[in-house]
């Protein structure tokens, strides 16, 4: 079987799909992963045979541009709101979920986001890719919907594999209750005319798989899943960190308590920096009794005066091999972070930023009672975030519970258990023998 992995350049959406695309090449089966040129280096560092495709995506350079298409699609309303809040995919209080709400989101997000990491040049290269290379099963980041379009073209079945809550198929399906609700003639869907003109280029035309997959591989644990009516196979989440060594110092007995600190990938990759204020942050944890290593790299250390002397600064050291020895992570609330927090069993504190689901995973942690997050919004006060962590480090609840988490998730199918679930469904999936 050849497999196919169309991933967004940006390496923790890659990272996400690293364990899965190594279990189906144990396994013997073909494996490629396609992006944008600016991840060719981070994938063939995988040890994974890699395809560009399309222009560069230049996510650090591209976010003034990112806002001008946002507040172009607003211009499409008849009263536009500010263009960031029509971007609220996360949204998910009632009534906020208006039909006015529910059409801006999907304006916005279809012109600023969906279509420009499925820009034309991208799906044309795409669909070159798999009428050429013939994938049985293309597996595609939920936010690179021109992966399923390049499926269809080639008869290909066609999976999406999450980054993150499923925040596409839950707005998806409230929009199109709201749309049913209306007469016909008041059924605009700017999303499937992209996706209809888009498939209609190579043959074909739109149906609602180009937006959630034939089916779609979930590695979040059930408990936190958002609830939707579509097809999911679950999967264990295998954390991959990309590239890296251990550290001597991480190899040495701890003597105390350690305490992770984190504020990922994803907010300086996408929108080129942190939310977090890292001298709060600092003066927070500094007054901890226990070790703080802080995973900060030179631009998020320009600000800070002093760094406390329980804090041990490293630009960068893998999760997988660092939490172990953890008592807690203060972190922002990414997926790639979260995740590797649950599968260790290691509770959080989560200070949220406004990228993608992060907001509601961080609700979802601590209503499951694995960590903390601070009320309400503004500045975060570092004594509020000490009593936080002193508060989760010293009540036994948060380690049991996040413990639990960690053994719903060990509980799911690993990457290679789910090689043949994936053989199965593409047998039955794609559109040619």
């Amino acid at each position: 079987m050849r497999v196919l992995f169309v991933t967004l350049a940006a390496s923790p959406h890659f990272f996400a799909q690293v364990p899965l695309a190594w279990a189906l090449r144990a396994a013997g089966h073909e494996v490629r992963v396609a992006s944008q040129p600016d991840l060719m280096d981070t994938i063939t560092a995988a040890g994974l045979p890699a395809t560009p495709v399309g222009p560069r995506l230049a996510q650090d350079e591209s976010v003034e541009e990112l806002r001008r298409r946002q507040e172009k699609a607003a211009e499409r309303l008849t009263e536009p709101p500010d263009a960031q809040e029509l971007m609220q995919m996360a949204e998910d209080r009632p009534e906020r979920l208006t039909p006015d709400f529910l059409d801006g989101l999907f304006t916005v997000m279809t012109s600023a986001i969906f279509q420009n990491f499925s820009a034309e040049e991208t799906v044309d290269d795409l669909v070159a890719l798999t009428r050429r290379w013939r994938p049985d099963l293309v597996v595609w980041d939920t936010l690179m919907m021109g992966g399923a379009v390049a499926a269809r073209a080639s008869g290909a079945a066609h999976a999406r594999l999450l980054y993150g809550l499923d925040l596409v198929g839950t707005m998806r399906e409230r929009h199109l209750a709201s749309l049913a609700a209306r007469p016909p003639e008041l059924r605009e869907d700017p999303l499937a005319e992209w996706l209809g003109w888009t498939a209609a280029r190579y043959g074909g035309g739109f149906t609602e798989d180009l937006v959630t997959g034939q089916w779609t591989v979930d590695p979040t644990p059930a408990s936190l899943r958002p609830p939707t009516g579509l097809p999911w196979v679950p999967v264990r989440h295998v954390p991959y960190n990309g590239r890296s060594v251990v550290p001597e110092w991480l190899r040495e007995p701890l003597a105390g308590r350690r305490v992770c600190l984190t504020l990922g990938l994803s907010f300086r990759e996408v929108m080129g920096g942190d939310q977090a204020s890292v001298p709060a942050l600092l003066e927070a944890l500094g007054e901890l009794d226990a070790e703080v290593v802080a995973t900060l790299d030179a631009g998020q250390l320009a600000g800070v005066g002093r760094v406390p002397e329980n804090v041990r600064v490293v630009d960068f050291v893998p999760l997988d091999a660092l939490l172990p020895s953890c008592s807690a992570i203060v972190h922002q609330g990414g997926f790639g972070t979260a995740q590797n927090a649950l599968a260790h069993g290691v509770p959080s504190v989560v200070v949220p930023n406004d990228l993608w689901d992060i907001h509601p995973r961080a609700e979802l942690i601590e209503r499951s009672g694995a960590g903390l997050r601070p009320p309400g919004a503004g500045p975060l006060r570092p004594a509020e975030l000490r009593e936080l962590v002193t508060r989760v480090l010293d009540e036994p609840s948060y380690a049991r519970n996040a413990a639990r988490l960690r053994d719903e998730i060990r509980a799911a199918p690993s990457p290679s258990e789910l090689v043949s679930v994936l053989e199965e469904l593409t047998t039955r999936h794609r559109l040619r023998d």
